[in-house]
Parts: structure tokens; sequence; C-alpha cells
């Protein structure tokens, strides 16, 4: 079963990943709104950094959720 840390940093990084490629590349055009980075005002024009420090805490949100895991293993 997939815990709340697992969740929460893969929504994260794919938030993270996808800003970047559609800010930075013009990749999904038609997801542009599902983009929490493009739906926050306070975010206008510095949208490739809040999608990278995103994608970076997605990053770190899964690699704790791994840690735990592994010291509730053993």
């Amino acid at each position: 079963m997939k815990t709340l840390l697992e969740i929460a940093g893969w929504v994260a990084l794919v938030q993270g990943v996808g800003g970047v490629g559609n800010t930075l590349l013009g990749w999904w055009r038609w997801a542009h709104d599902l983009l929490i980075v493009h739906r926050l005002d306070v975010l206008a024009g510095y949208e490739v950094f809040a999608s990278i420090a995103l994608a970076v805490l997605g990053l770190a949100l899964l690699g704790t959720a791994g840690a735990l895991k592994k010291g509730r293993a053993s």
C-alpha cells in the first residue's frame, strides 16, 4: 500500500517535471491549467523555478518515504 508521502512525492514530481516541460518546451499545452505553477498567480514569471523546486520536493518526499519504509523493515 502506498503511503501518503509516496503519493505526495509522485504528485509533486509529476507537477514539477510537467511544469518545466510545459514552460520551457511548450509540451502539454492541453494540460496547462492542470499544472499548479500556472494556476497560482503569485508564481507568474517564476514558473520554471517553482517547477524545479516542486520536482526537487517530490524527490525528497519519495526519498523520505523510501527511508521510512526501509527503517520499518529492519
